[in-house]
């Protein structure tokens, strides 16, 4: 159960407003201390319906002490009535004991059927055989697929292993981005201009089948182009990583790379 970990960020404020993406309490989320040069985030805040399925969710992680209370008075919230954005929202939660992979399926069904683009930020990429096939197809059947990564590092051995992936995946036609400032914590996917998801899903085995996470998927919404227009301002300061840039990766980088896939699932 050592890798079963909360990994989710959740904030319910009166039933009504919640918050959740990358960010956790600690200075360097905010740059108020720097750990790993500039520290790029993402968070969404909700209002109206949506909110209680967050509010179910951080009940579902307090009740596993099963320290049981009576949780109407958190659910049973009278509606306020607020001006619709427009399309759709959809929180979701993923959990490591339900055998369902939900923040995995979220990301292959955008990948899978997107037309026109895919624009990915993670700190992390390990990847299992499914996800590399799905990003390098959707690349190959002209879909643009664009991943931004950290620049700089806050686990150097994490960052060797994901610089394994980088040659399959450009060759591809992967267009792979490293945040040039610093660290991108942020964990986001925009397909199309039309759908979105924004969590704490990072795309590695622990967050894809080890934790418990959670994620707020936006369909035809205002919000989808907010997402974008984020990543875009965070793409004009990062810089595209080439094959010849993976050619000159200092060779130790690259074994130790290649030692750690054999050691993938767990990290």
């Amino acid at each position: 159960h050592y890798n079963n970990r909360d990994h989710r960020k959740i904030l319910v404020i009166d039933g009504k407003t919640a918050f959740t993406g990358g960010v956790n309490l600690s200075d360097e989320y905010i740059n108020r201390k720097e750990v790993c040069g500039h520290w790029k985030d993402t968070g969404v805040m909700i209002q109206g319906d949506a909110v209680k399925s967050f509010t179910l969710m951080f009940l579902q992680m307090w009740n596993i002490t099963e320290y049981k209370q009576d949780y109407s008075k958190y659910l049973n919230i009278p509606r306020e009535s607020i001006a619709r954005a427009g399309g759709f929202v959809m929180p979701y939660g993923d959990s490591p004991l339900d055998g369902e992979n939900v923040g995995e399926m979220v990301y292959l069904d955008l990948i899978n059927r997107a037309k026109r683009f895919v624009h990915i930020a993670t700190p992390y990429l390990i990847l299992d055989h499914e996800m590399v096939t799905a990003l390098t197809f959707a690349a190959k059947r002209g879909v643009e697929v664009i991943i931004l990564m950290p620049h700089i590092p806050d686990k150097k051995y994490a960052f060797a292993l994901a610089k394994t992936y980088y040659p399959e995946l450009i060759r591809a036609g992967v267009c792979i981005y490293e945040y040039t400032p610093g660290f991108v914590h942020a964990k986001v996917m925009v397909a199309d201009d039309q759908e979105a998801t924004v969590g704490t899903v990072n795309f590695d085995y622990r967050s894809l089948y080890l934790h418990f996470e959670c994620g707020a998927y936006f369909y035809d919404n205002p919000a989808v182009h907010d997402v974008e227009a984020d990543f875009q301002e965070t793409l004009r300061k990062s810089q595209r990583i080439t094959q010849e840039d993976c050619a000159r990766e200092k060779f130790r980088v690259k074994a130790a790379g290649r030692l750690l896939r054999l050691l993938a699932p767990l990290m």
